[in-house]
């Protein structure tokens, strides 16, 4: 059976405002995720703000496209989420102070509104492709994790 959600975490030897400040700024995600290569605000003026849309180009070998998403969570020390698509997909980063630094979630859910457009755009693929997203997300979380890690304890 396909998962729709999941999550993971690393501890992160950074206090919750700075991680958080690390991972809200979108423009940075090419840095760490295996897939999206870049993000940019739509308005730069917006910033990691409730409300804001950002572009991500993603790249996989045998495509790349962009998404558009918008932030929906924007506590800073604790949460940063926004959804792809207008409600396709959820992303987002869960802070929790820790003793000497921060637990850093991220987690994924594939929404209700996302499985149904998969299904109206590809037919009898949809499932499939559903699939590939998943484990897409899963085996991406990890190493997303592990590299903002490396990042934000380098200094």
């Amino acid at each position: 059976m396909t998962v729709l959600e999941f999550a993971d975490s690393v501890f992160v030897a950074l206090d919750p405002e700075s991680t958080y400040a690390l991972v809200s700024d979108v423009t940075r995600m090419g840095e760490w995720s295996p897939i999206c290569k870049s993000c940019w605000w739509d308005d730069p003026a917006a910033g990691a703000t409730v409300g804001a849309w950002f572009t991500g180009r993603n790249v996989t070998p045998e495509r790349t496209w962009d998404t558009r998403s918008q932030v929906v969570v924007a506590a800073p020390g604790r949460e940063f989420t926004w959804e792809v698509n207008d409600g396709w997909v959820r992303w987002g980063f869960h802070l929790e102070p820790a003793e000497g630094g921060t637990r850093l979630t991220q987690a994924w859910s594939f929404l209700p509104k996302g499985i149904a457009g998969f299904h109206d755009r590809l037919g009898e693929r949809a499932d499939d492709e559903i699939a590939l997203r998943s484990e897409a997300a899963q085996s991406g979380i990890a190493q997303t994790l592990a590299a903002i890690k490396l990042t934000a304890e380098a200094g």
